[in-house]
């Protein structure tokens, strides 16, 4: 019986990844991609610990040219925050040996969609007790707002 050694080939052993990273550092262009990327990387982290909650989470890098950062969000809503807080975020990136003087805002819709995905809500069926209170509470309401929508949610849930 003859066994057969096989030399294993290195590149199969990585993953896509970390495949795709070993390409572009060894590319001269895709090497500056990867510098790029990593820098943007690295202000979006920064960002994020000055930005606490969604703003923090929902903000990227769209661009660093010289001094001037843009940044970019979901939402006009976010765009407004952040403005507000710009003189932090470029106070900070700039104690952190950044280089920055301007930072302007970008309102990016596609960004939106992570924002929006988020676990549905959990609903929990009302049981038949309930629902005989709430029709003895109906009973009892003067005609109005309040009478309309506890006959909805008796309506909804018999």
């Amino acid at each position: 019986m003859t066994r057969h050694y096989f030399k294993k080939n290195p590149s199969r052993s990585k993953k896509p990844a970390e495949l795709a990273i070993s390409w572009l550092g060894n590319d001269q262009q895709g090497s500056h991609v990867l510098d790029t990327a990593r820098a943007y990387l690295a202000a979006e982290r920064i960002i994020a610990n000055v930005l606490t909650g969604a703003l923090g989470r929902e903000c990227k890098v769209a661009h660093i040219e010289g001094q001037h950062l843009t940044l970019a969000v979901p939402s006009p809503a976010h765009a407004a925050k952040l403005r507000q807080l710009a003189p932090t975020v470029l106070r900070t990136l700039n104690q952190d040996g950044w280089n920055l003087s301007e930072i302007s805002v970008q309102v990016q819709a596609a960004l939106y969609k992570s924002v929006i995905n988020k676990a549905p809500r959990e609903i929990k069926a009302i049981d038949a007790n309930a629902i005989e209170a709430f029709k003895t509470l109906q009973a009892s309401l003067a005609p109005g707002a309040l009478a309309d929508a506890v006959a909805k949610l008796v309506k909804n849930h018999s």
